[in-house]
């Protein structure tokens, strides 16, 4: 981690301290590497889920009993506890305030009406020797969605991934929550869950939650695809179930890095990095900038709107530990260090926003203009929030509705398309020794 470095009209009286590297510093190259990242679990993280899974394989039901108790305070009698009743959902929805129905109706809206656009279609052609080719798309029959409780409900993030499941067509949707303490979920969760189309909703969190969709248990059914984002638990069950099922991507805790030229506004500046900051802990921001004013005024808006919000504890310990502000000679160079760092999100104000946005490769969702705050994207706007996160973007897009989709290919051939191919596949078949092959075309011309 670079050390701490103030620009001269800086005071260091500030209660919040922020890490700020400069350009002008000589060890700039060298604090700029250590935000190359690329996404790998801890080791104790690596640990600890092999455990939970190992304990989930053989005791199923059991384990993910023992694990509610465990970690989240809560004692259910069986295993069919664990799974949200009907009668609990109705109580939900008669909870729920309207305000709260209208923003989650109105946001499964945009999100379903983008995700419909995004499906992919069955398409057929002929290639050059007349054989029929063409692809076909079906849903995958039962998938597994993790939302996160933990600090926060996100209530959002139901409709963010449910409803891509429902615009593909999923027959079987099923949804693992952490529960609260009192052994319930949210219900304006549980109102957009089943608004968005969830099928079965569990109250099981953390990485037995992954293992138990992945693996099957007496009371949940193995699916074949997993996706949500969660905590590095979550993230790192789903990369020690891959193969067994399919996984999304790994979309672990919030980040944002915003770039920007001396045309943004500071107060909106530190309040998008406020923003995702408070989602926890683990949470990351960083600000890259050419303008020496510019920092500073962030460094301040930061301290003067942190301390009017309430979550205080997440909030401090992000800019204590997990906040950086570069200070770049041009802005053109900060787009390295963008694309290097792949930010789950990326807010960029620029005047040279156009020529900018083609060189941006890793950024899981990009913010354009000093308008388009984050909590757009997170909310309302329509793209899906699921995107990758701790270097992850390099490898990993962030969540669409075709990931919900299975593809198949279909080829057929009449006697004259047969009568064109089998010397090709002849002369392949030859050259790699499998004579079964080149036989199994050239017996139809026989």
């Amino acid at each position: 981690m670079a050390k701490a470095f103030y620009l001269p009209s800086l005071s260091p009286d500030f209660s919040l301290v922020m890490r700020v590297i400069s350009y002008q510093q000589k060890n700039f190259r060298s604090a700029i590497r250590k935000l190359d990242r690329r996404s790998q679990p801890l080791e104790q993280v690596e640990k600890t889920v092999s455990e939970v899974i190992a304990a989930v394989r053989t005791d199923g039901d059991k384990a993910l009993l023992a694990f509610a108790e465990k970690f989240d305070g809560v004692t259910f009698r069986n295993g069919k506890a664990m799974r949200v009743t009907d009668a609990e959902l109705d109580a939900a929805d008669k909870l729920v305030d309207a305000k709260t129905k209208r923003a989650i109706t109105t946001s499964r809206k945009n999100v379903t009406a983008f995700a419909k656009l995004s499906l992919r279609k069955n398409w057929t052609a002929k290639n050059v020797q007349g054989a029929q080719v063409g692809e076909v798309f079906q849903p995958f029959q039962r998938v597994g969605l993790y939302v996160p409780g933990g600090t926060a409900p996100l209530v959002s993030s139901a409709t963010m991934t449910v409803a891509l499941a429902a615009a593909a067509g999923c027959p079987e949707i099923v949804v693992c929550t952490p529960p609260q303490k009192d052994g319930m979920v949210n219900p304006a969760l549980l109102h957009a869950l089943r608004a968005a189309g969830a099928t079965e909703i569990y109250k099981v969190g953390g990485a037995q939650a992954i293992a138990a969709m992945a693996i099957g248990t007496k009371t949940i059914a193995p699916v074949v695809k997993i996706y949500g984002p969660g905590n590095s638990y979550v993230v790192e069950a789903k990369r020690q179930t891959f193969g067994m099922v399919a996984i999304d991507l790994l979309p672990g805790p919030s980040e944002i890095v915003v770039m920007a030229d001396d045309s943004a506004r500071p107060e909106f500046i530190a309040a998008d990095l406020l923003a995702q900051a408070e989602h926890g802990r683990d949470s990351e921001i960083g600000f890259i900038t050419d303008s020496p004013a510019l920092i500073e005024a962030v460094e301040k808006e930061i301290e003067i709107q942190s301390a009017t919000l309430s979550r205080q504890g997440p909030l401090r310990e992000v800019i204590a530990d997990r906040c950086w502000l570069v200070l770049v000679e041009k802005l053109e160079d900060g787009v390295d260090i963008v694309n290097g760092f792949a930010p789950e999100h990326l807010s960029l104000i620029s005047r040279n926003e156009k020529s900018l946005v083609p060189q941006i490769r890793t950024a899981g969702a990009i913010f354009l203009g000093n308008w388009s705050p984050v909590a757009v994207g997170d909310f309302l706007a329509g793209p899906s929030h699921e995107l990758p996160t701790g270097g992850a973007g390099k490898s990993f897009p962030g969540l669409t509705v075709d990931q919900f989709q299975r593809r198949t290919s279909i080829v057929k051939l009449d006697r004259a398309a047969i009568a064109k191919s089998a010397p090709i596949v002849e002369a392949f078949a030859a050259v790699e020794g499998l004579d079964a092959h080149g036989n199994s075309a050239t017996i139809r011309l026989k």
